[in-house]
């Protein structure tokens, strides 16, 4: 296994890693309903109080962070292990994407969707070169029955919302090829990754049947080892890596579909990744059942997230 270094723990279930420029990370704690900031130290400090669940996070064109807020989970503990999400929060209301301020923690909801479709349970986003968000609403979960889920794109200006995707079983991971001319989505429960060429501003080409919802499959995730898909980082050479729950760790996934390796993580709920450091060749993982925000090397260099300066 690859040598990694813990750089915080205790964290109550972290998504979302954003490597900053001044060498601290904000993160969501999705049992605790913050976003918090680690300092390179590993001091954390709570940024902002959304409540609800803040799951996804990135940074926009105006400085601000805009968070997938999925409304919270039920949280279970598994003795020895951590927190993990069970089913939808008792206290839950709705879905929404918010945007905060990282200077003062205000919280504002930018959206909670289409008139005839409201959000249920955002996920997880990424901005293009124009300031649109794309993201994805993963739906939520109940004792009795799922909610399908939906990928969605938001124009800068914040006024309009278009639904790009629908209904999309489990959609969470997000990101786009680095030309941006591919919106890639990772299923969780099927542990697929599905492909959109974009043609427009929130709009792609869709494929017929047997394409569920328009997207072109470019991997499914084989063998006899159980895994499901959470969340995606892109490398500047194209590749998708992959957060693998279960079987825990990063596949890395070539456009073409290939699977370049899988590097495995000791924590089954191996949620996401970013990646920062010098030529963008370190990568920061949230490890969420045990709570942690880790570092390791990376064989390749990450692709560049727009609006953050290095």
């Amino acid at each position: 296994m690859t040598e990694i270094r813990t750089i915080a723990s205790g964290l109550l279930f972290p998504e979302g890693p954003v490597a900053l420029p001044d060498g601290s990370f904000l993160v969501v704690e999705i049992a605790r309903r913050t976003v918090s900031r680690i300092a390179p130290d590993g001091t954390v400090t709570v940024v902002a109080e959304p409540g609800g669940g803040p799951n996804g996070l990135a940074i926009g064109a105006d400085g601000a962070a805009y968070v997938c807020n999925n409304g919270g989970f039920e949280f279970t503990h598994e003795p020895g292990h951590g927190l993990r999400p069970a089913w939808q929060a008792h206290d839950y209301l709705c879905g929404r994407i918010e945007r905060v301020d990282l200077a003062t923690g205000k919280v504002e909801v930018v959206t909670r969707g289409l008139p005839e479709r409201r959000l249920k349970g955002p996920n997880d986003l990424v901005v293009d070169r124009t300031g649109a968000i794309w993201f994805t609403d993963l739906g939520k979960r109940r004792p009795n029955d799922l909610d399908w889920g939906g990928v969605y794109w938001l124009s800068p200006d914040r006024k309009e919302i278009k639904e790009v995707a629908y209904p999309v079983l489990t959609p969470n991971g997000i990101g786009l090829s680095p030309d941006e001319t591919v919106l890639y989505v990772a299923e969780t429960e099927g542990a697929r990754l599905w492909a959109f060429d974009i043609v427009g501003p929130g709009e792609v080409k869709k494929h017929p049947y047997p394409s569920p919802h328009g997207g072109r499959l470019v991997h499914q995730s084989g063998g006899h080892e159980y895994k499901r898909f959470d969340s995606l980082a892109v490398e500047a050479s194209g590749n998708i890596c992959v957060a693998t729950l279960m079987t825990g760790g990063i596949s890395v996934i070539a456009p073409t579909g290939e699977l370049v390796e899988f590097v495995p993580m000791p924590d089954r709920m191996t949620t996401n990744l970013c990646f920062g450091g010098p030529d963008l060749r370190k990568a920061y993982v949230t490890l969420s059942l045990s709570g942690r925000l880790v570092e390791l090397p990376w064989p390749r260099p990450g692709l560049p997230l727009n609006f953050l300066n290095r």
